[in-house]
This record gives C-alpha cells, structure tokens and sequence, in this order.
C-alpha cells in the first residue's frame, strides 16, 4: 500500500479515524471502515472507457466462465447485434450495442459512408455487392447518376453535402456496487454484504428470494432467477480480489476497456481520458457514476460515456431509493403521536 493510501485510511498522522457510521445518502469517505472493517484496503472498482470498446464480448464469456453463470437465451433483440438485452441474474456484464445516425466526435468519416443512406443500403442487400441502382436490390449509384469524380457504379466518394454516416456506441455494463447501496440497505436476510474492498456481494446461501433489493436498485441491475427466486448480480469477482487477482472480465478485455484497480486512481485516470478526448475533438464525452456527491454517493463501477446515459440504457440522476428513509420514519412517527395525542383527548372528553 503506498503512503497515500495508507493515509487516506488512517487519517492524518496515522492515527485512525473515528468511524464514520454508514449514512444512508451524500459522500461516504471510507465506505469499508463505515461496513466494520477497521484496517480495509484501498477502495476497488471498475473504470469503463466506452470509447474503447469493441464489442467483442469478451468479458461476458469471462465473467459466465469463471462464475459458473447459466446461460442466458441468446436471443438477438432485432435491433442489433445484442444478444444478452440487459443486466439479470444470469447475465452479470452486458455489452450494449447502439447505433447511431452520426459521425465520431472529431473524427473523419470514411470514403464508404457518403453518398447514399447505409440503413437503406442494409435493407436493400440480397442482390449483387455491385449491382447499380435504382432497383429495389442496388448497392451502389447507377452509372448515368454517379457524381463527378465516382467511378460508375461504385459509392461516391466524400463530399461535404448529404452525407450519412453511422457510427456505434458499445459500453459493457455491470453492476454499480454504489457508495449507499439500496440493495444492501432493505435486504432483511443480510444475504447482501459489504466487503473490505468496498465492493457489494450476494451470498446466495442466505438470500431466502424475498426480492426487496430488486425495486431497490436505481439501476435495475440486481435480479432474481425464476427457479428458486434468489438474486444474482456481479461480484466484482469477490475470490479472485481475495488472492491478488484482477476480475476475470478485466483481465480478459482486449483494449483495456474495463479497467480495474483502486477508486481514487480509476477517478484521476479517468478525467484525464476526458480531457485527452475533448482535445481531439470528442466535446461529447463525460463521466457517468464517478461523482462523491451525485445521488448514489458515487459508484464503485463508472463510465466514460460518448453520449447522454439514456442513450446506453442507464437513468440519469439516479438517486439510491433509501434515501428518503429517515424523513418517512419521522414523518411516521409524528402522525402516530398525533393520532395517540387525538385518541387520548377524545376518552377525557368523553369522562367528562
């Protein structure tokens, strides 16, 4: 553990901070130390750079592998080229797949995006690559209709008027593990833990299937399975942090897509990505569930995002559903009093 870390835990001097308590909403410093672990390791978590990824899949293979996680259907949405829909109990990372009627931030459209519409093109396949337009199966301009400079029957070349370009988001979700966790919060087994390394598990074995953390969740990641009816969700691979491992689907991601290590320096690497992409041209990007003070009080798991959240499937301002707890008690507790303080006066009126 470096000297930083080591002071970030103990506080100045070395001396050990009083326990913070685990507050149900706004920043929580040291969210194991508020979980009962007196001497806990750094904080660990996922950065996920959107702008980097593939969509090749590899970290749901990785994660179903290692985790031993059912399959899941494999049903393609008919939308694209996904094939898992979203998070659930038997699909712990999703790698969404989102198509776009726009160019890159800041980057030069290719030669075989312009001069014709590529959804249409799309529809229209089933007929030679080469065959000329206008027929209902054409690919390409005919040769009477190609513009200056296009060799006949071939895709025009770019220009600066009319053209469609396409481009694809792809980001691999997972579950948040929140700063104030909703799941953890209402579940009444104690099937939900907090680990040392600040994480959010399921234990199985204790889960009775009650299903109060799946309301819960602001990001309906959490899910029940349909045989017994107990939650599954992502453990940051939970044994694998035990021995010094990285989580298999970060260890498997070709690009460095999902990144793993401790919060603070995930934090620090991410917002310098941003500001790399902003120089380039990439205005768009931003930072989804990094904040302390956003309604979650940050996440274990955040995003570099190319687009608005609602875009990629994700709320955005989610805010963590117990929040509003200790007000609804209080407020509980005041009309009871009144109620009590109601009857109380009706029986001396009435022994009047």
């Amino acid at each position: 553990m470096t000297e930083g870390n080591t002071a970030a835990v103990n506080g100045a001097g070395g001396v050990p901070p009083p326990p913070s308590g685990n507050q149900l909403f706004g920043p929580q410093p040291n969210v194991a130390r508020a979980a009962g672990y007196a001497d806990a390791p750094p904080r660990m978590g996922f950065f996920t750079d959107t702008s980097v990824c593939i969509g090749c899949k590899a970290c749901e293979v990785a994660c179903k592998e290692w985790n031993a996680v059912p399959e899941d259907g494999l049903e393609l949405t008919g939308m694209s080229y996904d094939n898992t829909q979203g998070l659930g109990a038997d699909t712990w990372r999703h790698v969404a797949f989102i198509e776009q009627r726009k160019p890159l931030g800041g980057q030069e459209p290719g030669a075989g995006h312009q001069g014709f519409d590529v959804f249409e093109a799309a529809r229209n396949l089933g007929s030679s690559a080469s065959s000329p337009g206008p027929g209902p199966g054409a690919t390409t301009p005919p040769p009477e209709s190609a513009p200056a400079g296009a060799p006949a029957g071939e895709i025009s070349p770019v220009s600066p008027d009319g053209r469609t370009e396409l481009r694809w988001l792809m980001a691999s979700d997972v579950c948040k593990h929140c700063t104030h966790a909703a799941c953890l919060d209402v579940c009444p087994t104690g099937a939900l833990f907090r680990t040392e390394f600040g994480t959010v598990v399921v234990q199985e074995d204790v889960c009775n299937g009650c299903g109060y953390c799946v309301p819960a969740c602001p990001y309906g990641v959490i899910d029940q399975r349909k045989e017994d009816g107990r939650v599954w969700k992502c453990t940051l691979c939970y044994d694998r942090l035990g021995v010094g491992m990285e989580p298999a689907c970060a260890k498997s991601c070709p690009t460095d897509s999902i990144q793993f290590g401790p919060l603070e320096e995930l934090r620090e690497r991410a917002a310098a990505r941003v500001a790399q992409l902003h120089a380039t041209g990439v205005t768009d990007a931003r930072l989804y569930g990094e904040s302390p003070d956003d309604g979650v009080g940050g996440d274990g798991a955040f995003f570099l995002l190319l687009d608005e959240p609602e875009v990629y499937g994700l709320p955005p301002d989610p805010v963590v559903t117990t929040r509003d707890l200790p007000a609804m008690w209080k407020h509980a507790a005041m009309a009871a009093v009144s109620l009590a303080a109601l009857g109380a006066a009706s029986f001396v009126r009435r022994a009047r």
